[in-house]
Parts: structure tokens; sequence; C-alpha cells
């Protein structure tokens, strides 16, 4: 299961850069339940296994690419993000004091914190996400910029967990006498 579940993650990453186009230095903010990847109700069967797989291949990804992943903690920790210092320098977050485990902060964010060479914890992203992946109904909206849009990917499940990809983009604002560019 852990080598189909790189190969679901892989393609995911892939499809949602072409769409969200990611630039160097972005934010990417993924959210998962283990739990639910292996198909149980999130928040009762956390699986460090699985999350070491997922973030193992996220971070190839996103070095390979310069981009910031921020791995967003469960609701125990009010979904705080585990990244890069230099990240959350870069976009001048605050720092808490925190050390995410399975059973409070979720399998991912610990693993997370194991995996980052100089990581820390942050509350929010203040809304500055790019884009996001969602793995078994995490609810990351909270940290993606105000225009979410959609990305349907040929991929729709990691393990047994729904994937909901998002990529963002900047508002339109004047009104109807207003042009915008074609993007």
């Amino acid at each position: 299961m852990i080598g189909e579940i790189k190969e679901q993650i892989r393609q995911i990453l892939v499809q949602l850069n072409a769409e969200a186009k990611l630039q160097p230095e972005d934010l990417l903010v993924i959210g998962c339940s283990t739990s639910e990847v292996l198909g149980k109700r999130i928040g009762t069967a956390s699986s460090m296994e699985v999350a070491a797989a997922l973030v193992e291949e996220i971070l190839a990804f996103c070095r390979t690419h310069n981009i910031n992943p921020a791995f967003q903690s469960c609701e125990h920790l009010n979904r705080a993000l585990v990244l890069e210092r230099r990240a959350a320098r870069l976009y001048d977050l605050d720092e808490v004091t925190v050390l995410p485990h399975p059973r409070a902060g979720g399998a991912l964010a610990a693993q997370a914190m194991e995996k980052l060479e100089d990581p820390v914890v942050v509350e929010h992203l203040a809304a500055r996400g790019k884009a996001g992946i969602d793995i078994g109904h995490t609810l990351i909206g909270m940290h993606l910029r105000p225009v979410a849009v959609p990305v349907r990917t040929a991929v729709t499940h990691v393990g047994r967990a729904c994937v909901v990809c998002a990529r963002t983009r900047p508002k339109l604002i004047g009104g109807k006498r207003a042009l915008y560019p074609d993007k």
C-alpha cells in the first residue's frame, strides 16, 4: 500500500502544480488524515508509516521546485502548521511552541517535524497559501488565499481518503467596467 500511496501523491502534486503554476518560495498547504488514508474514521488510526511516505514524496517534490510546504496539524493543535524556519521568516509568521505527535497534531505534522531541516510550528499562514492538498477532509481552506479555485486531479484518492486540491488566484476588483487579463 505504501508504494501506491507514494505514486498517488506524486501524481497529485504534478497535476496540481500544472494548474496552480506554483513559483519558487510559494506556500503549499498539505493536510492529511492518515486514518482516512487507511480507510478509518479521521483521528482514530494515525499511521506514522503512511505519514512518512507522504512527507518524503511531498518534500522531494517541493525541494525540486523550491516550493515551501506547510503541513497542517489536526484540530487538537488548532490546525497549526509545520514548515521550515526560513519560510516562516520569509512570510513573517510567528512561531508557536508545541511538539506535534500522532495523538495531538497528527502523524503528518509529527513526521514533518522529523523530516524538515529546521522545522517550526506557526499558528496560521495569514491566508497566504498559494495552493493546497486536503487528504481526508482536514479542512485546509483557512490557510489559503481568499479566492480558492478547486483543482480536479485524475487521482481522487490517496489510499482510501478523498483528495480535494485547490489553487488560488488574485481577487477580481473594479466591477463591470473593469478589464481583466486572460489567465
